[in-house]
Order: C-alpha cells, then structure tokens, then sequence
C-alpha cells in the first residue's frame, strides 16, 4: 500500500479553524513535525484542504 510522508511548513496562524483542526487530525500542529499515513482518499482530501501549510511525498511500499 501507498504511505504519504507528509511535513508542516507552515504556520496555521491566521487561517480558519477548519484548517487548524485538519492539521490536527493529521497528527501535526507544529512547524517542521513529520507524520507518515496510509495514502487513502481520506487523508488525501485532507492534504488538499491544507496543502499551503504542509509539504508531501507519497512513498511506494511494496
């Protein structure tokens, strides 16, 4: 299965409360922590809701 490796660049300070609390369900929240997920249509949704604050890599697993 496809991992995504998934980096908070950004602060959430000033953006919406839907934003912060994405980054949160996400496992981040402070600048420069680093989550690896499963790469499913959930958390993908949830990459692109807040894909100005984090970097991210999808890693091929075999």
């Amino acid at each position: 299965m496809k991992k995504v490796k998934i980096t908070q660049e950004k602060s959430a300070i000033g953006y919406k409360i839907d934003q912060k609390d994405t980054l949160k369900s996400l496992g981040l929240g402070k600048l420069h922590r680093t989550v690896v997920h499963n790469a499913t249509p959930q958390i993908m949704g949830m990459i692109r809701k807040v894909t100005h604050l984090v970097k991210y890599e999808i890693i091929e697993e075999e």
